[in-house]
């Protein structure tokens, strides 16, 4: 379920534009793929942790993203140990410090936008209540739960939004 060779489509570069601008202070994601990063944004707290950060569960070793793809069955450690990425699996609790950090940003922004997600994944989804400010847009190709309280719903492709507005090609 790696896909190595995923690139990042245009709603990544648009946001890694905006950042560059000075027009957005984080990017706060639920991808594990580092998309985002490989577009050149610098400032990402992944919720969910990112497949390019694995670890050896006995020893804490660290191994890149290829060895981990180029290894056979479960990738094991030299000292025999498992390698695990460094992902929020089924049942584990997100990292205090990237969700504190997450908190922060968002109680702070004069404006959010939420894009891609359905908003039904918590304890992500949750995050929209920090927002103070009074310029939320979200964009979903679907609706939201949170609609009604949005300043701004577009319902649409985040990548084809973002790119006509940023003018990034598509």
């Amino acid at each position: 379920m790696l896909f190595t060779s995923a690139v990042p489509n245009p709603a990544h570069r648009a946001l890694a534009r905006l950042e560059e601008e000075g027009k957005l202070k984080a990017v706060i994601t639920q991808n594990i793929d580092g998309l985002h990063q490989m577009a050149g944004s610098r400032e990402v707290l992944e919720l969910h942790g990112s497949v390019h950060r694995n670890y050896c569960t006995r020893c804490g070793e660290f191994y890149d993203l290829d060895y981990v793809a180029q290894s056979e069955g479960v990738p094991h450690c030299s000292c025999g140990g498992v390698i695990k990425p460094d992902v929020v699996l089924y049942e584990e609790g997100l990292d205090d410090r990237t969700l504190r950090k997450s908190v922060a940003y968002i109680s702070h922004a004069d404006m959010l936008i939420i894009g891609g997600t359905s908003l039904v994944v918590y304890p992500a989804a949750g995050l929209i209540d920090y927002y103070r400010g009074n310029k939320l847009v979200l964009i979903n190709k679907g609706a939201t739960s949170r609609d009604s309280q949005a300043d701004l719903v577009i319902s649409d492709s985040i990548g084809e939004v973002l790119g006509t507005v940023t003018g990034v090609n598509l």
